[in-house]
């Protein structure tokens, strides 16, 4: 008897001690109480978002909901610190909830439970009844009174959300807040946003200069929208671990994340360039959205023609080839003394040059990588339409296992109304040695021998020249 008295006295006891012990209080703070929001866009389709908010919260242990972030936030990536008073919000506990509000998930939510069927008809006019929701696989099975019911004609009721349910997208903190009035900043890396570089290049009619203006393209999916937001363009390979999945609901440890149009800014960044958009913009979610980049004008240029070899022309025989259109490039310096000389982002440059009327007209396009600045950007402009060339073989011997020695004739055609200069670039294997030629050739490299051969309007030129290669 004694035993069962002290046992139920201990019972007592932790009882009211849970009784006594207070409900941790709530708050929540969605987009209207944002005072500022910074996105900085990578390469690779993610972004950085930064998310200030001032609000009212209850000193003491909070259960904080904090809405309308990003649906492809990263969770782990997420940081929150005061900005009113450093150290005076310290996590608890993180939660991230995207079981979002749909018909579908309301449907898997009442399997098993009572909804409501309601249905109006001309012929027997309006009803409803309660029903039992068996299965919702490849479409409802309902329950009434003795009967199953596949399918119903009008609409389903359900009497409430459940709580696992959420309308937006959310971060749930558990927080110890020891200031009240709080201006907090979240900080958390998202997926979906990505961006690139788009150039047009205007070619002078002389093909001597160009003028480039670059545009950047953004294109939002990251479920959010960012509202006057400062944009910052990360140009740069950053390395990017695989991610890891998280499940639905999942708590995980906070981050520790202590006259013309105005061109963005640019500084070095890490190993990386930034660029700062001048002023604010809205990110609108599934919005593609454009700002300016960069613009220079008087580029001075040079169009290069080039007909190319191959390596194994001078291992085995080969029939002529016939009217072969030579290859047609533009390259010019990103030098300062250049009208530019500033880090240009990977993209597309699109080259337009006026007509006889004065219309500008598509001349080709090339993709070009991460450009630093005083480096050669050279991009490929098409074939030449008028400018064509013959490569005939007109001798190959094998002198041993392995040596060989060929011959080779390139007869180039210009029908252009101007003198042109064509680079007739000959990839070489192994060792080589050019043992005849009629005109002069560089040494590029230890495998590139290129003629440079000049060739009159209406014209042609006849380049020959044998090789003795050594395997």
């Amino acid at each position: 008897m004694r035993k069962s008295l002290l046992l139920a006295a201990a019972l007592t006891l932790v009882a009211s001690s849970f009784a006594q012990e207070p409900a941790m209080q709530a708050a929540q703070t969605d987009v209207n109480q944002q005072t500022d929001i910074a996105v900085t866009a990578y390469n690779s389709g993610i972004a950085l978002v930064r998310d200030v908010r001032k609000l009212d919260l209850p000193q003491g242990e909070v259960e904080l909901k904090f809405m309308d972030v990003a649906q492809q936030i990263r969770p782990e990536t997420v940081g929150l610190r005061s900005l009113a008073q450093a150290g005076s919000v310290v996590i608890l506990e993180q939660n991230y909830e995207y079981d979002l509000i749909s018909p579908q998930k309301l449907m898997e939510k009442y399997v098993g439970k009572e909804v409501k069927l309601i249905n109006f008809s001309t012929e027997i006019g309006f009803y409803e009844k309660a029903a039992e929701l068996l299965s919702i696989n490849e479409g409802p099975v309902f329950r009434i009174e003795d009967q199953i019911f596949l399918g119903h004609p009008g609409n389903v009721v359900v009497p409430e959300i459940p709580d696992n349910l959420i309308a937006k997208p959310s971060l749930i903190w558990q927080v110890r807040n020891n200031l009240g009035a709080q201006e907090l900043e979240a900080t958390y890396i998202t997926g979906g946003i990505s961006w690139k570089a788009d150039y047009v290049l205007t070619l002078a009619k002389t093909d001597k200069s160009l003028d480039i203006s670059g545009w950047v393209t953004m294109d939002n999916q990251s479920g959010a929208t960012y509202e006057n937001a400062r944009l910052k363009l990360v140009a740069g390979d950053v390395n990017i671990a695989p991610p890891r999945v998280a499940a639905k609901g999942m708590i995980v440890e906070a981050a520790v994340m202590s006259a013309p149009a105005p061109m963005p800014r640019e500084e070095s960044f890490a190993e990386y360039h930034l660029y700062t958009i001048p002023r604010r913009t809205t990110i609108k979610q599934n919005q593609s959205k454009q700002v300016a980049l960069l613009s220079g004008s008087g580029v001075q240029c040079e169009k290069i023609y080039e007909f190319r070899g191959m390596v194994d022309f001078y291992s085995n025989r080969f029939p002529p080839m016939k009217d072969q259109h030579v290859d047609v490039f533009l390259k010019f310096q990103n030098k300062e003394e250049n009208s530019l000389g500033i880090p240009i982002p990977a993209g597309i440059m699109r080259i337009y040059q006026e007509d006889s009327e004065g219309m500008l007209q598509f001349a080709g396009e090339d993709r070009v990588d991460h450009t630093p600045k005083d480096e050669e950007i050279r991009l490929r402009m098409g074939k030449a339409f008028d400018v064509v060339a013959d490569r005939i073989q007109k001798d190959y011997s094998v002198i041993s296992d392995n040596v060989h020695e060929a011959e080779f004739e390139i007869v180039v055609r210009n029908h252009k109304e101007q003198d042109v200069v064509v680079d007739i670039v000959e990839p070489m294997p192994a060792d080589w040695n050019i043992l005849s030629k009629s005109h002069e050739f560089v040494k590029k490299d230890a495998h590139t021998a290129v003629f440079g051969v000049p060739v009159p309007k209406d014209g042609e030129a006849t380049v020959t020249y044998r090789v003795r290669v050594r395997y």
